[in-house]
């Protein structure tokens, strides 16, 4: 295969998904609800699958709630999301969006929801200002709805623990391999934190 195959096949995969993975409503303040509820609804889930994680998440600085659908055809894969970021300390949020790229064969589509639990200020305030990029694969699977096991901690990358939701249940740490977060613009326009 030449090299220029792989420009429209990753060109095609970014399409497949890119209006999947948006919040539901129109305007600004729909999409801020329909981020709200998402993250309400995850958080409900994380902690009837891992109790220990409530507590956990009120000691944090904060904590991140992200919904992010991605497919892999063939050699590429891609993926995008949104989410939010909630400061303890303030008790405000921050709209975020979300976007991977990645390589590897394979074929499919997975939506998940992940929970990061920044473990100080800093690294949430880091993550909120100046966006983030994961470089790496951080952690392994614990948890699957037929595998049983308790979840008691997650995984630890750049001081911030990752938790993530696929339809098997919550699953010990993310790949968050090439994985790049950012702030809304249009969602946290003319709102303060």
């Amino acid at each position: 295969m030449k090299p220029t195959f792989f420009t429209p096949l990753f060109a095609l995969c970014v399409l497949l998904i890119a209006g999947c993975a948006t919040p539901q409503g129109e305007t600004a303040s729909e999409q801020r609800a329909s981020v709200q509820q998402m993250a309400q609804d995850t958080l409900a889930e994380a902690y009837r699958l891992n109790p220990g994680l409530q507590n956990r998440v009120k000691r944090a600085a904060g904590y991140g709630v992200f919904s992010n659908r991605s497919s892999k055809i063939l050699l590429m894969s891609s993926g995008n999301g949104y989410g939010l970021v909630h400061d303890n300390r303030t008790g405000g949020d921050t709209y975020m969006r979300m976007a991977e790229i990645g390589g590897g064969l394979g074929m499919g589509i997975k939506d998940f929801r992940a929970v990061f639990v920044f473990q100080d200020e800093q690294t949430l305030r880091q993550f909120v200002d100046s966006g983030w990029d994961f470089g790496g694969d951080v952690g392994a699977a614990a948890k699957t709805r037929t595998q049983g096991g308790q979840v008691s901690a997650g995984a630890s990358a750049q001081g911030i623990e990752i938790y993530q939701f696929t339809d098997r249940g919550l699953e010990l740490a993310a790949t968050v391999a090439g994985t790049k977060y950012w702030q809304d613009k249009e969602l946290n326009a003319g709102r303060s934190r």
